[in-house]
């Protein structure tokens, strides 16, 4: 039992090897509007990804293109021997979540003498990187 543990988490480890993961907490802008943006480059390749987020004029693609950049760094660092293989255009996204972070509540004035709220809502986006999987077609 114990040596398939071993097996299990040196499976983990090479796999983890393989991919880079960047993180942005708390960012000012809605989640719907960050999905919207996120969603373009899911599943894209890196260089092409950068691309898209560069010509967009969303303000969300600003900070994903600066998040996008840093999971390539973090990418880079984990696989020094491999560089070749982003210039080639064998890493794309794999994964891109975009989840709700915290709602500042505020008070605007209403008629009437009433009071509405207004959420300021940010979100939690997270990036994975690796490498492209070669799918073989069979008949």
């Amino acid at each position: 039992m114990g040596a398939r543990k071993k097996l299990m988490a040196d499976r983990q480890k090479e796999i983890k090897k393989q991919t880079a993961i960047a993180k942005l907490n708390d960012v000012p802008t809605s989640p719907r509007k960050m999905r919207l943006v996120a969603d373009i480059i899911r599943g894209v390749e890196v260089n092409r990804a950068l691309d898209i987020l560069k010509y967009s004029k969303k303000e969300a693609s600003v900070r994903l293109e600066k998040l996008l950049r840093s999971a390539i760094a973090n990418w880079e660092a984990k696989n020094e021997s491999e560089r070749k293989e982003l210039e080639n255009g064998n890493v794309c996204v794999q994964t891109i979540m975009v989840g709700q972070g915290r709602t500042l509540k505020r008070i605007r004035t209403a008629s009437r003498g009433r009071a509405a709220r207004i959420r300021k809502r940010s979100n939690h986006v997270t990036i994975i990187l690796g490498k492209k999987t070669v799918k073989t077609e069979e008949k």
